[in-house]
């Protein structure tokens, strides 16, 4: 069964980093690429970043260039989402998906998604 479950989540305080995991279960990671997206209430689901299926490349949002930082380990199949300087502007809720083609800012080219994880930025 194919399953992607994210964790990592949490409040934190505006400048405050989290670390967001997506732990990848019942196929083999390495053939796919993966992506981290969010959702804040009322908005549409927009593409936070991009990791392609070799490593060597990443993508990410103009808003969060330079904060976040996605890595994996294919080995462990997991991929996590490093989010450094967080401004209230990042709350939402935070799912991973993965997608058979190249990375992409499209969320319907991405399937297999998790049920998400809670991240709020606040005082």
């Amino acid at each position: 069964q194919v399953q992607l479950v994210e964790s990592g989540g949490g409040l934190v305080q505006p400048g405050g980093s989290l670390r967001l995991s997506c732990a990848a279960s019942g196929f083999t990671l390495e053939y796919w690429a993966i992506g981290w997206f969010r959702q804040a209430p009322g908005k549409e689901r927009e593409a936070v970043a991009c990791i392609s299926r070799s490593e060597d490349s990443t993508h990410y949002v103009d808003s969060v260039k330079g904060r976040f930082g996605i890595v994996r380990d294919n080995a462990k199949n997991m991929v996590y989402l490093q989010m450094n300087s967080l401004k209230p502007e990042d709350t939402a809720v935070y799912y991973c998906a993965r997608t058979y083609y190249p990375c992409s800012s499209a969320v319907s080219s991405f399937g297999s998604w998790g049920q998400g994880t809670q991240v709020t930025v606040s005082t």
